[in-house]
């Protein structure tokens, strides 16, 4: 099988600094203790084991928020000293600082820079917050957002059910912008059935929005023990909300590694679109993703 995988991390404990590895602990996505270690491509092309990847994205990993762009330099040279890989960089960037726009210059000078990540995830349980503010309602954020179209850089959505209206209308805004929505939309609350509608409902209106796309990617935070069966209808639902032109299989590796292997995993993804046709599988497991992030 053959994949192009838009969303990876990578890290080197031994030269540069991660706040979360260091202060590692245990949290709703698992034990970051099992995770600290270097992970570099090479470790992952070994644990791909049968599935050719020809392509990798790599999404910012909480880097020493101190110096965002050190991670973006070490990845070009990572890439150039190496195999290839990363092909694409998502990059790191606090748009509410007022720096922001050097920032982004930065980032943007870089041959393999694509993207920018801001995790906005908020909750009222604080299990489940990331950043505990509302950066979208932020005048300086926004300002500072405005100007990845002047760059050219895409921004990686990530975010919670209860926050889609907000990003929905932050796409509308910006139509020369693409958003890639992180891990199928991050369906948190599963108590009950409001919290199923709440994130089929956002899907479906952030797809209205032409230049918003999805990574199915990160199911494993909220599913431990998941089986092809239990990923099946999140896989099924975002695809049906999107289309199979703007959904794209990634597997949130090696944070995803504490609850499955590499290959196991996309091999359920290919069990779960068994029948669908051979462009749509091109689609969702290869070009899509080569298409959205330029690689």
């Amino acid at each position: 099988m053959q994949v192009v995988d838009p969303h990876v991390h990578f890290w080197d404990l031994d030269t540069h600094h991660y706040p979360w590895l260091a202060n590692q602990g245990t949290s709703f996505v698992g034990d970051a203790r099992d995770l600290k270690h270097n992970y570099l491509p090479d470790d992952l092309l070994r644990e791909a084991g049968d599935i050719e990847v020809l392509k990798v994205v790599h999404v910012e990993a909480n880097h020493d928020p101190a110096d965002p762009v050190e991670e973006t330099r070490w990845l070009e040279s990572i890439a150039d000293a190496g195999k290839g890989l990363p092909n694409a960089i998502v990059a790191a960037a606090d748009l509410s600082a007022p720096n922001a726009s050097e920032i982004l210059a930065a980032h943007a000078a870089f041959d393999r820079t694509r993207g920018i990540r801001q995790i906005l995830n908020v909750h009222a349980n604080p299990l489940y917050d990331y950043v505990g503010r509302h950066y979208m309602r932020e005048p300086a954020w926004r300002k500072h957002f405005a100007l990845l179209e002047q760059h050219g850089l895409s921004f990686d959505l990530q975010l919670y059910p209860a926050q889609m209206e907000e990003a929905a209308a932050l796409a509308r805004a910006h139509p020369g912008v693409s958003l890639i929505v992180n891990h199928a939309g991050m369906f948190v609350d599963r108590n009950g059935v409001q919290g199923w509608r709440d994130w089929r409902d956002g899907l479906r209106v952030l797809a209205a929005c032409p230049n918003v796309s999805v990574k199915i990617s990160g199911l494993a935070m909220f599913d431990h023990e998941w089986t092809v069966e239990s990923l099946r209808p999140y896989v099924l639902e975002t695809i049906d909300a999107f289309g199979a032109s703007r959904a794209m299989f990634a597997s949130n590796f090696p944070v995803d590694r504490q609850f499955g292997g590499y290959a196991e995993l996309w091999r359920a993804y290919a069990a779960i679109i068994g029948d669908a046709s051979e462009s749509e599988r091109t689609a969702l497991f290869r070009s899509n993703a080569e298409r959205i992030y330029r690689i």
